[in-house]
Formats: structure tokens, C-alpha cells, sequence
């Protein structure tokens, strides 16, 4: 079993749901990452999503889109990213970790090499926003010999027969992006989310985060009723870009803000789920 499909295991054994938070790795520097991580996890985070910085990010909004250019422009790169990996493991080896990014830097260092040296540093799961798996094979191939899970998205567009196609490859868990659009874009319909993530779990058996539109405790308090894992980005990425000129603010601020989700979530978990 597989280190994020373990804390899954866990957590639905004792009726909780994940909160996964998204950091841009190097936003705004790269001796920020490390502690943010840790930060996070202390303030309650299941699982983390680490983004790797890339020049051209196609599914994501504004927010997130600076926090690449920002963290480009102190030279962060995937062997950045997969350092700061191994230097979080140095004290916590347990929280899983996932990669979210886009194929270009994967395919500059080789599926092999980079499912190599992503297991040696202690990376869980990858999400590659731009890899189908019609064109996928060899990139699976490579992820799934070393152990690491690949996690796919789904949209409210996503049909029956691309939502088995999904869970064909899928491991670890699914992300079902609940809103049309970019991260940081429009309102969640939490009906429709509802009904979309019930159509999942009768497809593919894997638990399913959801993710964008989730901007405050409130929001994410009612997602976690329908969902295993509460997926948050922009909503982070924004607090760290106000706070860009005081780096060593950003720990604790986020610590914060995650503990009022935390609670949100914890209390919905304890009410019951719809």
C-alpha cells in the first residue's frame, strides 16, 4: 500500500476527511518551501501538493500563475523541487507528497530518471496536468514501477466512459476539479458537486479530492461533507503573495489560515456527510 493510499485508509477509518493544501515549491524563495511544508502539516494537513514552477501553466489562474513567476525567477527548478522533498523528509517522513506540474520538465530529464530519483526523494504521487493517458504510457509505466501513484483530474465534463478511462490508470485518489475554468475561478455549485462526485465513486473505487473554488473554512467545511479530500490552492497562494517582502511571516500565516479549515472540516466530519 502505497503511503497516500495508507493515510486515505486511516483517515476513512476514523471518519475524517483530508485537507490537502497547494504550495508553489520556491513561492516566494526557495528557504521558504521547506518550513511552509512543515508549518502546514502542523496546522493540520493530510497530505500535501507541491507545485513545480513551470512558464506556462495552462489550468491554472492568475494567482498561482505568479506564484510560478515568482518562484522561476529564483532559478527553482524540478531538481529544486525534488530537493526540497528530500530535505522535508529529513523530518517528517510520513505525509505524503504530491507533485503537480506539467509534462515538459518530466520529459526533459526522462520518465525513468525522474520516477528514480522522485521515489529517492521521498515523492508520493505526481499529477501531470497536461499527460492523458491516451498519450501517457511510458510515463505510467515508469511512476507505477517505482511506486509512486498518479493522480489524474476529472471535470463536470468528464463523462462516464473518460471517468473509467481515468480510474483504468488512476492511483492513490482522483481530483475532481468542481468548477469549469482555471485555479481561483468561479462558484462552487455544491448540488452539482454532490451528484458529480456520487457519479465517480460508482465508477472508479479510489477516494476523490475536490479542488478549486475552495476560498475560505465556510466553503470547505460543505465540500468535506461530499468529499474525501478537501483540495485548497489559490486560496493559499494569495496570502503567500501578500506577504512576498516577509518571507518569514508566510509559515505562520498559513499555519492560520489551515487551522480554520482544519476546524471547519473537523466539525462537518462530526456532524455527519450528506
Amino acid at each position: 500500500m502505497s503511503r497516500i493510499a495508507g493515510r486515505f485508509a486511516d483517515l476513512a477509518a476514523r471518519g475524517r476527511t483530508a485537507l490537502i493544501p497547494f504550495v508553489t515549491a520556491g513561492d516566494p524563495d526557495l528557504a521558504t518551501t521547506v518550513p511552509l511544508m512543515h508549518a502546514m502539516v502542523a496546522s493540520g494537513a493530510d497530505l500535501i501538493e507541491l507545485g513545480v514552477p513551470f512558464s506556462d501553466p495552462m489550468a491554472d489562474g492568475p494567482v498561482i500563475q505568479r506564484a510560478s513567476e515568482r518562484a522561476l525567477a529564483h532559478h527553482t527548478r524540478l531538481r529544486d523541487v525534488l530537493d526540497l522533498v528530500s530535505r522535508f523528509r529529513e523530518r517528517d517522513p510520513v505525509t505524503p507528497v504530491i507533485l503537480m506540474g506539467y509534462l515538459n520538465p518530466i520529459e526533459i530529464l526522462g520518465y525513468a530518471a525522474f520516477a528514480d530519483q522522485a521515489r529517492a526523494a521521498g515523492v508520493d504521487g505526481i499529477l501531470v496536468v497536461d499527460a492523458p493517458p491516451e498519450e501517457s504510457g511510458e510515463l505510467v509505466t515508469c511512476l507505477h514501477q517505482a511506486g509512486i501513484d498518479l493522480v489524474y483530474l476529472l471535470a463536470p465534463t468528464s463523462d462516464e466512459t473518460r471517468i473509467r478511462t481515468i480510474g483504468a490508470v488512476a492511483s492513490g485518489f482522483v481530483y475532481y476539479v468542481s468548477v469549469k475554468g482555471v485555479t481561483g475561478a468561479g462558484h462552487l455549485d455544491l448540488t452539482a458537486v454532490d451528484a458529480k462526485v456520487a457519479e465517480i465513486r460508482h465508477l472508479i473505487d479510489l477516494p476523490v479530492g475536490v479542488g478549486f473554488g475552495i476560498k475560505d473554512a465556510e466553503t470547505a467545511g460543505q465540500v468535506a461533507r461530499l468529499a474525501d479530500a478537501v483540495i485548497v490552492g489559490s486560496a493559499i497562494v494569495g496570502r503567500i503573495e501578500a506577504l512576498t517582502m516577509k518571507p518569514e511571516l508566510i509559515p505562520a500565516a498559513i499555519g492560520d489560515f489551515l487551522a480554520g479549515l482544519r476546524a471547519a472540516i473537523d466539525a462537518s466530519d462530526r456532524s455527519g456527510r450528506s
